[in-house]
């Protein structure tokens, strides 16, 4: 049933992730500040050591961070990065620690059809994989994607016996992959996470929220990707002016997916093939391709 449950599988460390993470703006940033818990997760073994190393004893606390769930949640809006993020930082992570490794990423399709008890059972197909994947003692994540499908509220009076069943199957999981040996992640990323179950959410070790770029960040998005383009640097500022929240669209801008999936696109096809790309038809472009919506 594999090829219900994962999307995609990926040998670690990955050449491809490797040149797409290049591309992220704001990834060095978010790796470092999650590569040191993630290594409290994988590492764990190694926090005694350390602990007698510069305090002479085995503190109390070690015990304590040992608890720890090998849980990541990453929130925000629809093209924040957040899924390519998490990629990117178990190949990143994956390459510093000099160890092989091995990517899944859960497909949406892990709810099934409705059957009785068939989501319940895809997820803990989806954990056992992970596990086994693990056992064969390289680092291995498990990447769930609109996490909200499979890890709703359960207190809410929507919600079907079976989704909370589910959620119940999930969290039960979560605890389990603690035993792995420090070998096994899981990312959880979601557009809504006011309504992940709180269960999960005090689970995480980390919770990183992602928000749309700044106008720095589409400063340095646009000087990126424009990067042989005759366009001036008063030229880059007014299209960050235009794109970053605060501009032409008011209190909201564009999201990393609308730059790259919509606006760039659509600046090329109006230049293609007869003429070259300018500042003029960006602005024109820019003036005219609306950002995403914020999701609700």
């Amino acid at each position: 049933m594999q090829q219900n449950t994962f999307d995609a599988q990926l040998q670690l460390p990955s050449r491809e992730l490797k040149n797409i993470a290049s591309t992220l703006i704001g990834f060095e940033k978010h790796y470092e500040i999650l590569k040191k818990h993630l290594m409290l997760v994988l590492m764990s073994d190694q926090i005694e050591n350390w602990s007698k190393k510069y305090h002479q004893q085995i503190l109390p606390l070690c015990e304590v961070i040992k608890q720890r769930y090998p849980l990541f949640l990453f929130s925000g809006d629809v093209g924040t990065g957040k899924t390519v993020t998490a990629e990117c930082v178990a190949n990143r992570l994956t390459s510093d620690m000099e160890r092989e490794g091995y990517l899944l990423k859960m497909s949406t399709r892990v709810r099934g059809r409705g059957l009785h008890g068939e989501m319940s059972q895809l997820i803990q197909e989806a954990f056992e994989n992970l596990k086994t994947q693990a056992g064969k003692k390289r680092l291995s994540f498990l990447l769930i994607d609109e996490a909200d499908s499979i890890a709703s509220l359960r207190s809410t009076e929507q919600m079907h016996q079976e989704e909370k069943a589910a959620v119940n199957t999930l969290i039960q999981k979560i605890d389990n992959i603690r035993r792995s040996g420090g070998r096994a992640v899981v990312f959880l990323c979601t557009n809504r996470a006011n309504v992940i179950d709180q269960a999960i959410v005090r689970r995480a070790a980390k919770h990183i929220e992602f928000s749309r770029p700044s106008k720095i960040q589409c400063r340095e998005l646009l000087i990126q990707d424009l990067n042989g383009i005759n366009v001036t640097n008063e030229e880059i500022d007014e299209l960050a002016d235009i794109t970053s929240s605060g501009g032409h669209y008011g209190d909201i801008g564009y999201t990393y997916s609308d730059f790259r999936l919509r606006y760039f696109p659509e600046a090329l096809a109006r230049a293609f093939p007869d003429q070259g790309l300018n500042f003029d038809i960006l602005k024109r472009t820019a003036l005219e391709t609306k950002p995403s919506p914020r999701v609700a």
